[in-house]
């Protein structure tokens, strides 16, 4: 298991990084107009300088990835339901990722921000647990079908 978490964490650390920078790519089309942003003007402020920022974000990217994908070992643990599954790896990702968007400023530093930010992360958690429940219930249903035939 030890291994597997390992592995799962150095395989985030690349992972994380190009995430973050599709979607930098992504919001510099939105927003950019025809210039590409590498990280929010505040972050620039903050750190003195736009190479600063850019090296903070993308340090911060790759531990969001090392998170992502170390806690993903928690799916595979049958020892834990799937409610306590989607529990612990929802506060083991929100824990790293709430810290990591206030430093980044990629959330307004207030309340408001706070809470609209966690409703984000909220939805967008809902969002894929539920088309991954869905897809491996279909999955399963599949396999069933298989199994009756023989």
């Amino acid at each position: 298991m030890k291994k597997k978490i390992i592995t799962r964490i150095i395989s985030g650390i690349p992972i994380g990084i190009t995430i973050g920078y599709l979607v930098t790519i992504i919001l510099s089309l939105i927003f950019g107009n025809g210039s590409y942003s590498p990280c929010v003007p505040e972050l620039v402020i903050l750190t003195g300088n736009q190479i600063n920022a850019v090296v903070l974000q993308t340090a911060l990217c790759a531990l969001l990835g090392m998170t992502f994908g170390g806690a993903s070992v928690i799916w595979e643990a049958e020892n834990l339901s799937i409610a306590k599954q989607t529990g612990l790896y929802f506060l083991i990702t929100y824990a790293v990722m709430i810290p990591t968007a206030y430093l980044l400023n990629w959330m307004e530093r207030t309340a408001i921000g706070f809470f609209i930010y966690s409703g984000i992360f909220v939805f967008i958690y809902i969002a894929v647990w539920i088309s991954q429940f869905l897809r491996i219930k279909k999955e399963v249903k599949k396999i069933n079908l298989k199994l009756n035939k023989q």
